[in-house]
């Protein structure tokens, strides 16, 4: 059978190439073509266009590279015709993959999309058009299926990818000496993975470093990133950017400064106390902040419902205050501790792994193998 992905950032790459194995498992015969990353491309079929071409968060953000979005856009059109996919399966990405459904709909080409949309969070109503143009959804976080069952769609839950990668990660028990990190306690940072996101966040990042000497601060590079993208932000300091180690990084951190989005979970996951931060676009800020209806920007508080952990957003985000809550996390016992028995309540509400597994066996389910 013939497979088409769409992924527009490195999360999707993960959950993509995730996808790509439990897929190959149910299907020996499946054939590959997407829009994704290095970990896609690395379980096979052909990388048509890489995620860090596709990238652009905010609204301003989005205007400003609106030629180069409709590019892509009409390079995702025209391959998926000449590709003829059995199935189109669209991860998260909506801005641009909506589009793409609605495409493939109307040239009959059956839709999946797999981690829904953030519709929960501002302008609903697209729920219907989602309705319209997506023949099954599977959603990954547990209260998305109540929210889409208010608006009559029936989607599946199929648990969280990011277990799965948490599972399957080996750690490496030499990661401290290979690295030279022996010496003080590590202080992980996880600035993102789109070039707005490192100039944004990392010149406050880096920082705070400077404040704290008695711990090693180490950057996780980004795929999509090279090593001399980081360079101008370090200048002279002693910290160093690792690269397709984030998971073993965080497990040998005391703890951890991370950009929202997927890290925060990933973070919360591996019982590394963490301060959340987000620095964008002020125009892109203010308009989200009109629109957007929901209390917290981090997975791990929007799953918990409560602030599980701190965000520190635009103007919050600045080195004082990610100074005051990396001491709280660090040196402050009974707060360190209460984070860490949150992120257990927080695997349990997650379930079990597999979601990989279950979301390729219902596919193959729907499309009638």
């Amino acid at each position: 059978m013939k497979y088409y992905i769409v992924a527009g950032e490195a999360s999707g790459d993960l959950h993509g190439a995730n996808l790509m194995k439990s897929l190959k498992a149910e299907d020996p015969a499946a054939e590959f073509r997407y829009f994704g990353g290095d970990l896609m491309e690395a379980q096979g079929g052909t990388l048509v266009k890489h995620y860090s071409e596709m990238a652009f968060m905010g609204f301003v953000e989005v205007v400003t590279n609106i030629v180069t979005i409709y590019k892509n856009l009409q390079l995702a059109k025209k391959d998926i015709i000449g590709y003829k996919p059995d199935v189109l399966i669209l991860i998260d990405f909506p801005g641009f993959n909506l589009k793409i459904a609605d495409f493939a709909k109307k040239h009959h080409i059956t839709v999946f999309y797999y981690i829904s949309p953030k519709v929960w969070a501002w302008n609903q109503k697209r729920v219907l058009r989602i309705k319209k143009v997506v023949d099954r959804m599977f959603c990954i976080l547990p209260f998305e299926v109540d929210f889409y069952k208010t608006w009559g769609m029936e989607v599946d839950y199929v648990g969280n990818p990011l277990l799965d990668a948490i599972e399957g990660n080996i750690e490496d028990e030499s990661f401290i000496l290979r690295h030279n990190l022996a010496v003080n306690p590590v202080i992980a940072l996880l600035p993102g993975s789109r070039r707005q996101e490192l100039m944004k966040v990392l010149p406050d990042m880096i920082a705070v470093s400077d404040r704290f000497p008695n711990y090693q601060f180490v950057i996780a590079g980004a795929p999509g990133l090279s090593p001399e993208e980081y360079k101008p932000f370090i200048g002279d300091r002693n910290i160093q950017v690792i690269f397709n180690e984030t998971y073993n990084l965080l497990l040998n951190s005391m703890g951890a400064v991370v950009t929202s989005g997927t890290a925060t979970l990933e973070t919360a996951l591996l019982k590394v106390p963490q301060v959340v931060v987000y620095k964008g676009n002020a125009i892109s800020i203010a308009i989200a902040r009109l629109v957007v209806k929901i209390r917290f920007i981090s997975l791990v508080n929007l799953i918990m419902d409560e602030e599980v952990v701190k965000e520190l957003i635009q103007d919050d985000c600045n080195p004082d205050k990610i100074e005051e809550e990396l001491n709280n996390i660090l040196h402050d016992p009974l707060y360190r501790t209460r984070m860490l028995i949150n992120y257990d309540e927080l695997a349990a509400r997650m379930g079990q792994p597999g979601a990989s597994s279950r979301t390729a066996r219902l596919m193959r389910n729907y499309l009638g193998a």
